[in-house]
């Protein structure tokens, strides 16, 4: 005998897909610590391949973190990020592979990974950014709003967070409450029949 799968309800679907927005404009609610750390514990349990885990999160919340982060902005980026509570550095860490001993225990999978470059950048960049995806869900699971970027330079970010270090950044996610008076009406999506095949 078989059991129906749990789903999720309407209203989770709501809040994960139909009802959140991208948002640039932000309210002064504080994002505290423990709610980053709970949007962690969340996302870590999605699946990445041979469980590598690549991603790295940097979350800026002090306006020394954000002046430094300010002239690798694009300029349509700078204010909305300004005011963010939080910007996160979507990363990957080019070493991700050292901690498999611990994450895939019993296989030997280091040697995957640390003698075949391309496969490690290919699996590090993959993953790490299907990581940075669950981060956008698990925000908003814990009730935050995110607004997802990539027009920066990411040299210039490396350079400034992560000199010398084997984290690479990604994108940018900016997270708090967002102003939904300043949200503009919402864009169409492609329905099942273009964006889908079935075989």
């Amino acid at each position: 005998m078989t059991t129906d799968a749990a789903t999720l309800d309407e209203a989770g679907r709501e809040l994960l897909f139909r009802a959140a927005r991208t948002h640039y404009a932000w309210t002064d609610r504080p994002v505290p610590d423990t709610q980053l750390q709970e949007l962690y514990d969340l996302l870590k349990w999605g699946p990445t391949s041979a469980n590598t885990c690549p991603a790295r999160f940097l979350f800026i919340r002090t306006r020394e973190g954000k002046e430094k982060l300010r002239p690798a902005l694009s300029a349509g980026n700078v204010e909305t990020t300004m005011r963010a509570p939080v910007t996160c550095i979507v990363a990957h860490d080019e070493r991700f592979y050292d901690a498999l001993p611990r994450l895939l225990p019993g296989i030997d999978a280091v040697g995957w990974f640390a003698d075949n470059a391309q496969l490690a950048r290919e699996t590090g960049f993959r993953n790490g950014t299907l990581q940075g995806a669950y981060l956008i869900l698990a925000a908003r699971a814990v009730g935050l709003d995110a607004g997802p970027m990539s027009g920066f330079d990411n040299i210039r970010v490396d350079d400034a967070f992560f000199p010398g270090e084997t984290w690479k950044s990604n994108f940018l996610v900016n997270l708090g409450h967002g102003d939904a008076t300043a949200l503009p009406p919402r864009a169409p999506r492609l329905g099942f029949d273009e964006a889908c095949r079935l075989e």
